[in-house]
């Protein structure tokens, strides 16, 4: 059974405008970087066919390449649910069996978490989610075959999706994972990340920030 994740980044010098109480325009765009390196180096080591990164920032680019994972480009930024959209479709149209898509703002999301998401997955057609801590956004998906359902994000996206699979006549399977549960949006984050960071880049980034403290 064949299975990709996809990870929608959008250009790092626009990223996390919610922390701008926190954090200056440099430090958020180092801990965008910083996040995405902790995201790639956690599922690289996951059972997974292919990871793809949506985006057009060439940095980003550069960061995805050296991980090993595929550069899905995109001609501007549509917005994350239009990211993870086409991904759908390309996965549908390469034949892959199981479709994932993780944000890439879950720096202490673990391959173990990953290979549960993907795990889950059960006869076609399955929906998988992940909700976000506060369980209002969805932070895993996992779909069977990859066009199952289709997907919109943002708050309250958790109990949307869940509504629109059963809509569906598809009854979905929630998974909790602490570390895909975390994902860094605004300042109340921070102190949520150096906490259960751990040796992560991100947490160590955000405990050495000027403006957190």
């Amino acid at each position: 059974m064949s299975a990709v994740l996809a990870i929608p980044v959008k250009d790092l010098v626009n990223a996390k405008q919610r922390l701008v109480p926190a954090l200056g325009l440099d430090e958020r765009r180092a801990l965008a970087a910083a996040m995405l390196e902790d995201v790639l180096a956690a599922v690289s080591r996951a059972r997974l066919d292919a990871v793809w990164i949506v985006t057009r920032d060439a940095a980003v680019t550069e960061t995805a390449r050296r991980f090993g994972a595929r550069v899905v480009s995109e001609a501007e930024n549509r917005g994350h649910t239009a990211a993870v959209a086409a991904a759908q479709a390309r996965a549908r149209a390469e034949g892959i069996d199981v479709f994932a898509t993780i944000p890439g703002d879950v720096p202490c999301v673990t391959a173990a978490e990953v290979d549960a998401l993907i795990g889950a997955v059960a006869a076609a057609p399955a929906v998988v989610f992940v909700p976000s801590r506060s369980e209002l956004g969805t932070n895993g998906v996992a779909l069977s075959p990859p066009d199952a359902l289709p997907l919109r994000f943002g708050e309250p996206s958790f109990a949307n999706h869940l509504a629109a699979a059963r809509a569906a006549g598809i009854e979905p399977r929630i998974v909790r994972l602490p570390g895909m549960a975390l994902d860094v949006d605004g300042p109340e984050d921070l102190d949520l990340l150096i906490a259960e960071g751990g040796a992560t880049r991100s947490a160590k980034l955000a405990a050495g920030s000027s403006r957190v403290q």
